[in-house]
C-alpha cells in the first residue's frame, strides 16, 4: 500500500515573549491539515500580550496546497503576520521563492528565501 503522506510537523521554543517555531511541510497541505495546526499556533501565542516569532518553515518536502488549504494559510498568515519578526523559508522549488515574495505583503516581519538550511538559521538568529 502506497499511502499519501501530508501534513505539518511544528515544533515551538519559547523565551520570554520571544518564539522559534519550526514549521515542516510535507506533501500536499489539505484543509484538514490546517484544522489541526491552526489551534496549536493560536494556543501557544495567545498567553503572550505581543509575542514575536521567528521561524523557519521547511518546505522540501511540500509539493503544493489544495485550494481550500491554500485559503487557509493565507488567513493563518493575516492573522498572526503582525507577529513575525522573521520567517526563512526553506526550500528548493523555484516556485516556493516566489511564494516568499508573495507572502511579503502579509507578514510586518522580514522574509527571505534559502536553499540551505543552516544559511537559514544564521539569518534567523542574527
Amino acid at each position: 500500500m502506497n499511502a499519501l503522506r501530508h501534513g505539518f510537523s511544528i515544533g515551538i521554543e519559547r523565551v520570554s515573549d520571544e518564539f522559534f517555531l519550526t514549521l515542516k511541510a510535507k506533501g500536499k497541505l489539505t484543509h484538514s491539515d490546517y484544522l489541526a495546526i491552526t489551534p496549536v499556533i493560536d494556543s501557544a501565542l495567545s498567553e503572550v500580550k505581543q509575542p514575536k516569532i521567528k521561524a523557519l518553515f521547511d518546505a522540501t518536502e511540500l509539493e503544493g496546497w489544495e485550494l481550500s488549504a491554500a485559503w487557509d494559510d493565507f488567513k493563518l498568515g493575516l492573522k498572526h503576520g503582525n507577529q513575525f519578526v522573521k520567517i526563512a523559508l526553506y526550500g528548493n522549488k523555484g516556485w516556493q521563492e516566489t511564494a516568499t515574495k508573495l507572502g511579503r505583503w502579509f507578514v510586518a516581519g522580514e522574509i527571505k528565501f534559502f536553499e540551505n538550511e543552516d544559511d537559514a538559521l544564521t539569518w534567523l538568529h542574527q
